[in-house]
Order: structure tokens, then C-alpha cells, then sequence
């Protein structure tokens, strides 16, 4: 297993950035998540770990290693990527088989076999074994793609999106998976995606890109609960926090929507100070006595919840209620929100103003 860091990596292709000075920890044996938008820098930063490209400047460290000059294969890092990258006519033993017959691993038939059978076993595909990999569904191909990382017994394991191309009950079902066989293996994951849901669920730690830059870094609880600024409270949470711009008056938000005032409980800048205010949708509360008026504009009914968009003059708050709560499209309802939930962003700049 191994560390992994990357220090002030820039990575061009022609006149285009898509890393720009980057700076990365990973520890050993953590499953670290990427969390990013197309062209973010994701798949770059994956590549440049894997040794697939080299960065225009910084270094790669790996175990406490300089492998900025090592090729892909001095690495020993396996890559499990979106499109499975299996041999079609092979079988699914033939495929498990494949990378263990380079001459690297010199291992004997009998332990090449019970590479496989192990591995295979792990991810529930030993049914599978005999068949061709082109009569395979695509949650059995992804399954036939990781394991066949897995039986190399890497020091790293990258993984590009490999759930994206899925449907969402099987998404569901490899996700547990995954964290399962990272529980077994005590291996380093490194894992791209652009689906919050993944990340959050999935990550000891998790790194938010944008335009190529580390934005944050942080376990899922502290990304969502202290984003350092405006583009993370939006990259998480389903719906993404509720934004409002205002002005702090009296050690309370004055908003701009409907020009109506609600309290906060940290403060921060002068009073008079135009900010941001976020608040996330399951801490705006329905009250029959609340201080303000809102249409409901829309309802989206989720199982045990129901998500409102509420219509304060044109400006739109989402609320997360009940499945219980009983409300119509176009009804007025009056709601607050938890003081104490409340963040302060500089309006300029987007930074969270209670980190300081």
C-alpha cells in the first residue's frame, strides 16, 4: 500500500490549464474522493498519479518516493476506468488472468489460479468465470474490471467514474460494495467522480475541484457542514444550499428577497455589512407563525421527504419537509429557519466568513 502527494503540479495541454499548481495528500490506505464538475481536472489529476502524464512542473511522491520520471508500470498503480477496458473474446477468467502472465509477477499456474478464484469470489462473479465477457451485463463487466485490478495486488487503486455508466439501483449496490472491498483490502483508493451522492457516501476524505485548482479538502461531514466557500456549499448536498444576499442589521440577516428579516446567530463584519447568507433546505422549518410568507412554487416528493421550492418575489428557497407535511402548489405558507445553521459569505469573493 502507499501514500500519495501531489506538490504544486501544473498540467498543460497547449494553451489550456487543467491543473494549476496542485497540492494533494492522500494517506495510506484511505479512500479519497475527488469531487468535480467536466473539466475540473479529475481525470487529469488520476492520470498524472497513474503516471499516464507528466506534469508540466511540481512532483508526484509516492511513499515518500520522487515517481515524477517513473513510468506506469514502476507505479504499480491500477487504473479502473468508466468503459471497463476488458478483452471482448476473452473469457472472465481469461481477463482475470491477463495482467498476472507479464513476466513482473512470475508467479506459477496453480497461484495464478488462486488469485483469481479469490478475487472472484470477493466480488461474487465466480459463476461468471467461464462465460465470455461480451454476454456480460455492464454491472457484471464492472465487477470483471475491478477485480481484475484487484488480483494484482496494487499499491494503489485509481478509479475513474466506474459507476457512472450504471443505473442508479446498481450505482447504489456497487457503492456499498466498493466500500466494503476497501474495508478488506486496507488498500488506497483514489476515486473521480462528478456525483456528490458518491462522494459523500464514499469518501474518508474528499477533495473539491474547480478549473483545476484543490478548492477544499475535508471528511464528508466537515465539506458539508464548514464549506469554505460558496462553490462547495453548492458542490454538496441535495438540493445545494439556499444562497441569499442581504445585509446584516441589528445581529440579523435584512434579505434582499421580499425585503424580510431573519435571525443569525454567529455574526460577522459591521453592522450594514452587505453578505451571502447560506442556509441548507432541511433548515428552513414550515411554521404556521413564521415570520415570513412564501408561494409554494413546486413539490417534489422523494419517499420520506418532500422537496419545496418556495417564491419570495422571484426569488426561490428550496425547503426539505416531511413526506407528512401537507401542502398544495401555488398555497402560502410562512416558515423560518434555524438560526444557529445559518453561514456568512463575503458576496465578492464567496468566502465563508465564520471560518475566520
Amino acid at each position: 500500500m502507499a501514500d500519495i502527494a501531489l506538490q504544486g503540479v501544473t498540467k498543460k495541454f497547449g494553451p489550456n490549464i487543467a491543473l494549476r499548481d496542485l497540492d494533494l495528500d492522500i494517506k495510506d490506505g484511505e479512500f479519497f474522493v475527488l469531487l468535480g464538475q467536466t473539466g475540473a481536472g479529475k481525470t487529469t489529476t488520476l492520470r498524472v498519479i497513474a503516471g499516464l502524464e507528466k506534469p508540466n512542473s511540481g512532483k508526484v511522491i509516492i511513499d515518500g518516493q520522487d515517481a515524477t520520471g517513473w513510468n506506469a508500470a514502476e507505479r504499480d498503480v491500477a487504473l479502473v476506468l468508466q468503459q471497463y477496458s476488458l478483452y471482448p473474446r476473452l473469457t472472465v477468467r481469461g481477463n482475470l488472468e491477463f495482467p498476472l502472465k507479464s513476466r513482473t509477477h512470475n508467479l506459477t499456474t496453480a497461484e495464478i489460479k488462486d488469485r483469481v478464484d479469490r478475487v472472484a469470489e470477493t466480488l461474487q462473479i465466480t459463476r461468471l468465470l467461464d462465460r465470455k465477457v461480451e454476454r456480460l451485463s455492464g454491472g457484471e463487466m464492472q465487477r470483471v474490471s475491478i477485480g481484475r485490478a484487484i488480483v494484482r495486488k496494487p499499491r494503489v487503486f485509481l478509479m475513474d467514474e466506474p459507476l457512472s455508466a450504471l443505473d442508479a439501483n446498481l450505482r447504489d449496490v456497487l457503492r456499498v460494495e466498493l466500500k466494503k472491498l476497501h474495508s478488506e483490502l486496507g488498500a488506497t483508493f483514489v476515486f473521480v467522480t462528478h456525483d456528490q451522492v458518491e462522494a459523500m457516501s464514499m469518501g474518508d476524505k474528499i477533495g473539491v475541484l474547480n478549473q483545476g485548482r484543490l478548492v477544499q479538502v475535508g471528511t464528508p461531514s466537515e465539506i458539508y457542514a464548514r464549506p469554505i466557500n460558496t462553490f462547495v456549499a453548492r458542490s454538496v448536498g441535495t438540493p445545494p444550499m439556499n444562497l441569499l444576499d442581504g445585509v446584516l442589521r441589528g445581529g440579523a440577516a435584512l434579505l434582499d428577497a421580499g425585503g424580510f428579516t431573519l435571525p443569525v446567530t454567529r455574526t460577522h463584519g459591521a453592522d450594514g455589512a452587505r453578505m451571502r447568507f447560506g442556509i441548507r433546505p432541511e433548515d428552513v422549518v414550515l411554521d404556521d407563525n413564521g415570520p415570513v410568507s412564501a408561494r409554494v412554487f413546486d413539490i417534489e416528493n422523494h419517499g420520506v421527504i418532500k422537496i419545496l421550492t418556495l417564491d419570495i418575489d422571484g426569488t426561490h428557497l428550496h425547503a426539505t419537509v416531511s413526506a407528512q407535511t401537507k401542502v398544495r402548489i401555488d398555497e402560502v405558507v410562512r416558515f423560518g429557519w434555524r438560526p444557529g445553521k445559518v453561514l456568512s459569505f463575503d458576496p465578492g469573493n464567496g468566502r465563508n466568513l465564520d471560518l475566520g
